[in-house]
Formats: C-alpha cells, sequence, structure tokens
C-alpha cells in the first residue's frame, strides 16, 4: 500500500466540481461561461502537465530536502506561529515568481499558456505546464533556504494550489468584504482580464497584502474580457505550450547587440514585437480562422480525454510500482491523444496517421509485454492493408473534417 500515490484521486475530484459548475451556471442561465473547444483544450493541458509531473515531481522535494539539509539559514521549529509564517511566506513568493511570470519574456514563455483560455472557470485551473512547475521550484527552494522543513512546504503547497484552484470560476460574484485579506474569484478574475486597466494586476494568490503594497491591486469595475491582449488562433496543443518560445527566438535573431537580445530573453513581453506572432502564425499554419459545423465527433472527442484521463488516473495510483517500458508506453500513449485532441479542434487532415501511429504504439505495448516484440510487423502489415482494402483514412476524415 505504501507504492500507491493517493493523489490520483485529485482527478476525479477536479472533474466532479467541473460538472458542479456547470450545472450551477446552468441553473443560473449562465452556459456562456463554458465553450466546448476551449474546455477540451484547458483539460488537455492540464492532463499533459500531471502527466508530466510524475516523471520530475520526485525531484522537486528530493530538491528541497538537499536546499534544507545543506543551506537552511534557521532551524525553524513547527509549531501554529511558524505555519501562519508559512501561509504567508508561500503567498509572498508566489506573489513574486507570479509578477517575474508576467515581466519576464522566459518566465512568460511557460505562463502564458495559463492565459490562453477566454473563458474563465475551474477547466481554466488546469492550464499550468511542467515548464512553469519547474520554473516555480525553483522560487519555492527559498522557502526550505530558510528553515522550514520540506514536508512543511509540501503540504503547504498543496493547500496554497488547491485554494487557487477555486478562484478560478464566475459563478461566485463579488464578496467585498473578502477582498479585504483574501484573493477571490473576482479579483483573480480580474488578473486573467485583457482589458488594459486590469492588465498585470492582483498577483497574489491567496492574499490581497502584496498587491496592496506594491501596487498592483485592482478591484473588478466592468465585467473581465478574458484571455491574451492578442490571442491565439490555434487549439494546436504543441503550438500553445511552445509558440512564445519560438517568439522570444525570432526576436532574438532580430536583435541588434548584446542589450538589444539579452531584452529579447529578458525583457518585458510588453516589449515584445507584436508582428512577430502572426508570422510565425503564417509560417507555422497556425492562423486558421475556422468555422466549424455542429461538431459530430464531440463525443468522439469526450471519449478520448475521459480514455486519457481514466489512464493518468491509473498511472499516477500505481506509479512507483511500474516497469519503464510501462511508463513509457502510457506516457506516449497518452501525449498522442492530447496532440490528436487538438488537431480534431484544428481539422487538420494528417490526423489519420496520429491514429494509425497510436494503434501502432499500443499493439507495440501488447506484444511487448507478451514476449513477441519481434511480430510487430504483423499488425503493421495488417494496418497497410486495412487502409488499402478500405479507405480507412478517407472515411475516417469524411466524419472528423467539418470546415466549411
Amino acid at each position: 500500500m505504501e507504492n500507491l500515490n493517493y493523489l490520483a484521486f485529485a482527478m476525479p475530484a477536479f472533474f466532479l466540481f467541473v460538472y458542479i459548475e456547470y450545472k450551477t451556471a446552468q441553473y443560473k442561465k449562465k452556459e456562456d461561461l463554458f465553450k466546448y473547444e476551449s474546455s477540451v483544450s484547458n483539460v488537455s493541458i492540464g492532463i499533459a502537465e500531471r502527466l508530466l509531473n510524475l516523471f520530475v515531481a520526485g525531484s522537486f522535494y528530493q530538491l528541497y530536502y538537499w536546499v534544507y539539509d545543506n543551506y537552511k539559514i534557521f532551524d525553524v521549529p513547527a509549531n501554529w506561529i511558524i505555519w501562519i509564517a508559512l501561509i504567508l511566506a508561500t503567498d509572498f513568493v508566489w506573489y513574486w515568481y507570479h509578477r517575474l511570470g508576467h515581466e519576464v519574456n522566459i518566465f512568460w514563455a511557460a505562463h502564458i499558456v495559463h492565459h490562453h483560455s477566454e473563458e474563465f472557470n475551474f477547466t481554466a485551473a488546469a492550464r499550468i505546464t511542467t515548464l512553469q512547475a519547474i520554473i516555480r521550484t525553483g522560487f519555492w527552494c527559498l522557502l526550505p533556504l530558510l528553515g522550514f522543513h520540506p514536508t512543511m512546504v509540501i503540504t503547504m503547497l498543496l493547500v496554497h494550489g488547491s485554494y487557487s484552484f477555486f478562484t478560478h470560476t464566475q459563478i461566485i460574484g463579488r464578496i467585498k468584504w473578502l477582498e479585504y485579506v483574501f484573493i477571490t474569484p473576482s479579483l483573480h478574475g480580474v488578473h486573467h482580464a485583457s482589458d488594459e486597466k486590469y492588465l498585470d494586476k492582483n498577483y497574489g494568490d491567496m492574499f490581497v497584502f502584496w498587491d496592496k503594497i506594491f501596487g498592483t491591486f485592482q478591484v473588478e469595475e466592468e465585467k473581465p474580457k478574458y484571455g491574451l491582449t492578442h490571442p491565439l488562433k490555434s487549439y494546436s496543443f504543441l503550438w500553445m505550450h511552445f509558440h512564445y518560445y519560438f517568439e522570444i527566438y525570432e526576436s532574438y535573431k532580430r536583435a541588434n547587440g548584446v542589450k538589444a537580445k539579452w531584452k529579447a530573453v529578458f525583457g518585458s513581453p510588453a516589449d515584445m514585437d507584436q508582428d512577430i506572432r502572426p508570422e510565425l502564425e503564417k509560417r507555422f499554419l497556425q492562423d486558421r480562422n475556422l468555422k466549424l459545423k455542429q461538431l459530430r465527433f464531440k463525443g468522439y472527442l469526450a471519449f478520448q480525454v475521459a480514455i486519457s484521463t481514466a489512464m493518468l488516473m491509473w498511472f499516477t495510483f500505481y506509479y512507483t510500482s511500474q516497469s519503464l517500458p510501462d511508463k513509457l508506453f502510457t506516457a506516449a500513449f497518452i501525449l498522442i491523444t492530447l496532440i490528436n485532441c487538438g488537431a480534431l479542434l484544428e481539422q487538420r487532415k494528417w490526423i489519420y496517421y496520429l491514429e494509425y501511429g497510436r494503434l501502432l504504439i499500443l499493439s507495440a505495448y501488447i506484444l511487448y509485454i507478451q514476449g513477441y516484440f519481434e511480430y510487430l510487423f504483423i499488425p503493421a502489415a495488417v494496418m497497410l492493408l486495412a487502409e488499402k482494402s478500405f479507405s480507412l483514412g478517407r472515411r475516417y476524415q469524411n466524419y472528423v473534417l467539418q470546415t466549411k
């Protein structure tokens, strides 16, 4: 039992809260708070982050212990006053990590994914990347460096993260009296807004103290418009993760002199050449303005998300007892499925190649665990024969490609 990871149950809990939020939005006649394509995109990114974090989270914890054991400045005891100090320190570190994530290009490249969504609900809270988790882990190391025991730090990060999940919703209106102390859904909605008056505001995750002290506090006045000031024109899973790194690289290439090149990497996103993204979108075919008919493949897409979620839950629960081939197969299968979901929403004609690739990976894994991996050519030949005989690729495309 000690090898089981009970964090696996966070996933069904997430979907339970999303379902409650959705039904509440229906009850309040606010169905527009959810958009199917965007919600699928949000959940897909969340699944990828949970999956990849399984491979690196252990390193995060080991890093905390290494810093604590070798470099702690103070011996901090564990009493109730220290726990209060820790939660304040955690939110203070978060404030500066979060603020720098908006003010420094290389950090914004990891954080921007969280702000892509033009809807603001619990699914948007899932838009976290592993790159973002790695960066903020470097900031969290300040806590064990000060002398907070890693067990305390890890516990507080779970509490801190849980609180921030519930600030991503519109079904709760302004709670003015609570805004004197805590970040509320209304205040965090301001942070996710692209309106000029709301930009770069409310970086705190739990408390409003730091925003008020450092001049970044803003209450909600007009209803926010959520998302980026220059929205993406793509649901591509890979493009959403890496487009800003391409933008930094392009800006770096164009820069003349050391100072300009430094600015391209460590300067402010506000100074980024706004012509770069449209140019890259055209170069990488990410500038399509799709007009989808009623999504016939909606059930098929939901099924893929459900399969990915179920596999991730099982994978998380038994992670420590699985072999390396088990881990590599599960990770590859889930990631290809998530790329497939983005390709469905993007209506890419090459999508059926992904389906064959996924079937081939599944076949390879089954043959491997049965000890017949050398017979992989058989399912490959069957797929090729079926395609030639029944034009499965064309039939599949006729089903999923629905652009006007």
